[in-house]
């Protein structure tokens, strides 16, 4: 009997004591816009060609997942990876929204580009989704973690 009821009384009580643990803090619009002007930085610092102002933003840890190619892992190949892309002539990034919790924020969005590769005749198009993972550092800041993007144009066939 006394085993039933301190049962049922932790049965009553844990919901209650769960329900004081300190949650995450909230994304704040604060944050949304620091996100937002990294991100408009780095559309910035590609059109410009500035691959080591690009590469500023990831943690040293950080990954990109490309289309139809390997993980690339660390800032020193994500910098190899983009100073290997064709020139660049328009980049643009929409971020649609932004989801968080805890100190890690998930922002989703769109891209459209023009890129010239060296021997082609004409300048080649695509637009797509991006969804990435930052995590706020201590100062305050956000740095990107993971990204990855896949075009929305069919497979050239």
């Amino acid at each position: 009997m006394l085993v039933r009821r301190l049962l049922a009384t932790f049965a009553l009580l844990a919901p209650a004591l769960s329900a004081c643990q300190s949650r995450p803090p909230a994304l704040t619009d604060a944050d949304r816009n620091a996100i937002r002007a990294v991100v408009a930085n780095f559309d910035k610092g590609v059109l410009a060609g500035d691959w080591p102002a690009v590469v500023s933003v990831y943690a040293e840890d950080g990954i990109l997942l490309p289309p139809n190619a390997p993980a690339v892992q660390g800032r020193a190949a994500i910098q190899n990876f983009f100073t290997g892309l064709p020139k660049i002539t328009a980049f643009k990034q929409s971020v649609v929204e932004i989801e968080a919790q805890g100190n890690l924020a998930y922002p989703r969005g769109t891209y459209e580009m023009t890129m010239m590769p060296p021997a082609a005749k004409a300048p080649l198009n695509d637009r797509g989704k991006v969804l990435a993972v930052w995590r706020k550092q201590p100062n305050g800041s956000w740095l990107v973690l993971r990204v990855m993007w896949n075009s929305d144009l069919p497979i050239a066939r």
